[in-house]
């Protein structure tokens, strides 16, 4: 949450944000639960400036890159910049969106007509091609 506070600082405007949710760890269970959400922003920044201001977010917030997907205080990840396709870096969309119930379940509080730019599947169909097992692990953490 306090990150989302310094987005301004970064020309980035919060235009909503989901429902935090508790998930196991990714790719490794025994790592401490993620806390995820999904925040849907305005900027005038291209991708590939945008995910250097994420970068310096995460580093402000003390962010350490040790080990590919290991343990972290805060991951900003750029999941999709207005249907754009891009094999570039950022690749675009995120190139495992579709596999993360941890990422689908709070993209659906923000863009529940969400359809994936490269197969056209709406964010329903792609919820739904999860293992269950996925979805009901992901819990929300509203008080």
């Amino acid at each position: 949450m306090r990150a989302l506070e310094v987005f301004p600082a970064q020309k980035i405007r919060v235009v909503k944000v989901s429902a935090f949710y508790a998930s196991p760890a990714w790719p490794d269970p025994t790592d401490p639960m993620f806390v995820n959400a999904v925040a849907s922003v305005e900027t005038t920044l291209k991708p590939q400036s945008l995910m250097t201001a994420l970068h310096t977010i995460e580093t402000y917030f003390g962010r350490v890159r040790t080990r590919s997907n290991g343990p972290r205080t805060l991951d900003l990840d750029l999941l999709d910049y207005d249907g754009r396709v891009e094999e570039g870096w950022p690749v675009l969309p995120h190139p495992r969106i579709r596999e993360r119930a941890f990422v689908l379940v709070p993209l659906a509080d923000v863009a529940p007509d969400w359809r994936h730019p490269l197969t056209g599947h709406l964010l329903e169909e792609l919820l739904e091609a999860l293992p269950q097992g996925d979805r009901t692990a992901v819990t929300s953490l509203k008080s």
